[in-house]
């Protein structure tokens, strides 16, 4: 497969509870917001905040699959933005190793950028989300 220089991930996790009953979202697009990949996956009982990583290292596990050079990664997790771009200290042990896990991903692409989006913003991934929690009920 060729590379693409550049995709868009929007990914959202969530718990019913917290913690409870957990899934997450992750959706790949162009730069045209033409939908290339979706994961989703029910994770049985976590937070909130396990959720929201593990939707974000599954975008960027998918924009690997598929070459991308470049990943902008847009969620509306405040705590996983921030503590992603080096603004707060990741400092419970929970989320210590996905944080891990996704700097080296991170290692992977040429350039990655996080920014937080208003949940609005943010329906498909939360879509996929919800369909994750729903189907592990």
């Amino acid at each position: 497969m060729s590379r693409i220089d550049r995709v868009v991930v929007e990914a959202d996790g969530g718990s019913r509870g917290n913690p409870g009953p957990a899934g997450y979202g992750a959706v790949v697009l162009t730069e045209d917001d033409e939908i290339l990949l979706e994961r989703k996956e029910f994770l049985g009982v976590t937070t909130n905040n396990v959720a929201e990583y593990r939707g974000m290292l599954a975008g960027l596990r998918a924009a690997a699959e598929l070459g991308a050079h470049r990943v902008d990664v847009r969620m509306d997790s405040k705590l996983v933005v921030e503590q992603m771009n080096g603004n707060w200290k990741v400092r419970h042990p929970g989320l210590k190793p996905l944080q891990s896990e996704a700097a080296t991903l991170v290692r992977g692409f040429s350039d990655v950028t996080f920014t937080w989006i208003p949940r609005a913003e943010n329906l498909r991934a939360d879509a996929l989300a919800n369909e994750a929690m729903n189907e592990g009920r």
